[in-house]
């Protein structure tokens, strides 16, 4: 399909009543100026207008079912195209905003570190021991996370750590490192997915995941990010070896008919 032919066929769905009404249960009164953001990222990305609109539709969903912007400048979620298909992805701004959302988090941070600022880290408590920074090399990344109850951790990855990470569970990264090329996020904004990793790596081994509504919503984030919302399920694209298809099984957050008929696209 021609990439003026996915954006119209895209277009037309989201006029359709039944995904204008979905957005509307999902966003209230922002519903429209979310819509108009869908439409503004898929025309202003030429590898996005080559996914099929089902999927960009399915990761459009599960961010407005998080409540989390889709522009790409703020940080909080993204939409990213992957073999023609478009992936939902949480930022670690989205992480913190869930997190801090549920009111069972005191603090929750992650950044970089430079060469230096750790002296050690306790290999029984895993706290951290502070130390000088000795120059603005990047070493490695650290978060840190403290509950309302008292309860704090941190995880520290280094640089090669990091990158290990990324290679193993990025195709696109790994084919970037071979080809020379910068065509995967971890290659065009390396220090946000730095961030997001090792946070998401201390939420999901630490952090709150029970099925209380509180802490619903960043469990959602977490098993969906890097995800292909499928009718079947959930299906890490990025992360399967070369015609190997896993699907993981996942409740349909949109809840639409996302090939309306002739007579589906009329204005409310």
């Amino acid at each position: 399909m021609k990439n003026s032919e996915t954006a119209s066929n895209l277009q037309q769905i989201l006029n359709s009543v039944g995904v204008k009404n979905r957005f509307d249960e999902l966003l209230d009164n922002s519903s429209a100026s979310f819509i108009s953001s869908i439409l503004t990222i898929v025309r202003s990305n030429s590898k996005l207008q080559e996914c099929s609109s089902n999927s960009i539709l399915s990761a459009a969903g599960i961010a407005a079912a998080l409540k989390l912007p889709i522009n790409p400048s703020l940080g909080f979620a993204y939409i990213v195209p992957y073999k023609n298909q478009a992936q939902f992805q949480v930022g670690w701004r989205g992480l913190v905003q869930l997190a801090m959302r549920s009111g069972l988090y005191a603090t929750l941070n992650s950044g970089a570190v430079r060469e230096g600022q750790i002296k050690e880290i306790d290999f029984i408590t895993g706290e951290i021991v502070r130390g000088e920074k000795i120059s603005d090399t990047v070493v490695g990344y650290v978060a840190y996370m403290e509950l309302l109850n008292g309860f704090r951790k941190s995880l520290y990855m280094t640089l090669e750590e990091i990158q290990a990470h990324a290679e193993k569970y990025s195709q696109s990264y790994a084919y970037d490192l071979r080809s020379g090329k910068k065509s995967s996020v971890w290659s065009t904004n390396f220090d946000a997915m730095a961030k997001k990793t090792v946070l998401k790596k201390l939420l999901s081994s630490f952090g709150i995941m029970s099925i209380d509504q509180k802490s619903a919503d960043l469990a959602t984030a977490l098993q969906a990010d890097q995800a292909v919302i499928t009718d079947g399920g959930l299906r890490y694209i990025d992360n399967e070896p070369d015609g190997e298809e896993k699907i993981v099984p996942f409740d349909d957050i949109i809840g639409v008919d996302k090939n309306p008929d002739e007579n589906s696209n009329e204005e409310n």
